[in-house]
């Protein structure tokens, strides 16, 4: 079973942060169906906000999303991985630098 984790994860995060429209929820693909990574990707300051102090906050969204994995009985063990708009437009700048 395939599950969507944009609409899963977008109720969660939604309220956190301070603009929900620019949040982009992406699968990775992945070398195996035991292992997924989904990439988050928000605003500088609302992607501080998804790790929180101590990554207490991140965790709390892996917590949820590992129990929604252990109740579709797939055993598939779920990455989530942040980033910021603001750094991807940093290195393109450096890339164009170059």
């Amino acid at each position: 079973m395939d599950r969507d984790y944009a609409a899963l994860l977008h109720p969660i995060i939604d309220p956190l942060i301070e603009k929900p429209e620019s949040v982009m929820i992406r699968e990775l693909p992945g070398g195996n169906d035991r292992n997924v990574t989904v990439l988050i990707v928000a605003e500088d300051d609302d992607t501080a906000r998804l790790i929180g102090k101590r990554g207490v906050v991140a965790n709390a969204l892996r917590e949820v999303i590992g129990i929604a994995s252990k109740a579709d009985d797939t055993n598939t063990r779920i990455h989530l991985k942040f980033e910021s708009f603001n750094e991807e437009k940093k290195d393109n700048l450096e890339d164009d630098g170059k």
